[in-house]
């Protein structure tokens, strides 16, 4: 690359996603980009890749790799719903992962996976336990699906900020409960995805094009 495309690169990177203004016309948009990005989250089999596509859209890292930083705090054990849901043995051993999803600085979900250790392979096993590779992209070969147990609308919007500011939000805008299963049915993951007002950061980027989920 030459230099001015090298400069003109590093500048788009480096653009800061905008907020939302604390209008009416803010409130309705934020709204709305929260349904597109659920809407998103409804019609993929991988929260992973929606998070990479969305966070391309927003041009919020170049390139828009999603990383999972693991939370080194106890573990939660699975509840008898969670081992029932995962249709997992008495005696059969469950693992928990709690991560960070991120892309660039920015924060986008906070996950707790409950999985079955058994079902998966031992390369899947000794890469979720030493890497920060995203749980989605680990267990790609499976060729999973996912099946939502339910959708929690977290987005407050009453919350006022200065006058002719910014819009207000809370930390958590949206949580998912879901199954993963095999192509042959098999559930061998639980997750529980809090996303964060990380992923209204602001409109996409006026020049981005949507990427393929």
């Amino acid at each position: 690359m030459t230099g001015p495309i090298l400069a003109a690169v590093a500048a788009l990177a480096a653009t800061p996603v905008q907020a939302w203004p604390d209008t009416g016309a803010g409130r309705r948009g934020a709204a709305a980009e929260l349904r597109r990005f659920e809407a998103a989250l409804d019609h993929s089999e991988s929260a992973t890749a929606v998070l990479r596509a969305w966070c391309a859209e927003h041009r919020m890292a170049d390139p828009p790799v999603i990383r999972a930083l693991r939370d080194a705090g106890p573990e939660t054990p699975a509840t008898p719903e969670t081992r029932r849901r995962l249709q997992a043995a008495p005696d059969e051993r469950l693992r928990y992962r709690r991560v960070k999803l991120v892309c660039g600085d920015h924060v986008l979900s906070e996950a707790d996976n409950w999985y079955r250790p058994s079902v998966l392979t031992p390369e899947m096993n000794a890469r979720l336990d030493g890497s920060d590779t995203p749980f989605g992209v680990a267990v790609k070969t499976l060729n999973f699906h996912r099946r939502t147990l339910g959708v929690d609308w977290l987005l407050k919007l009453d919350r006022r900020g200065a006058a002719g500011g910014e819009l207000s939000l809370p930390h958590a805008v949206l949580r998912h409960r879901a199954v993963l299963e095999t192509a042959q049915a098999v559930p061998f993951s639980l997750v529980v995805e809090t996303y964060t007002a990380e992923v209204l950061s602001g409109p996409p980027a006026a020049a981005s094009e949507p990427v393929s989920r």
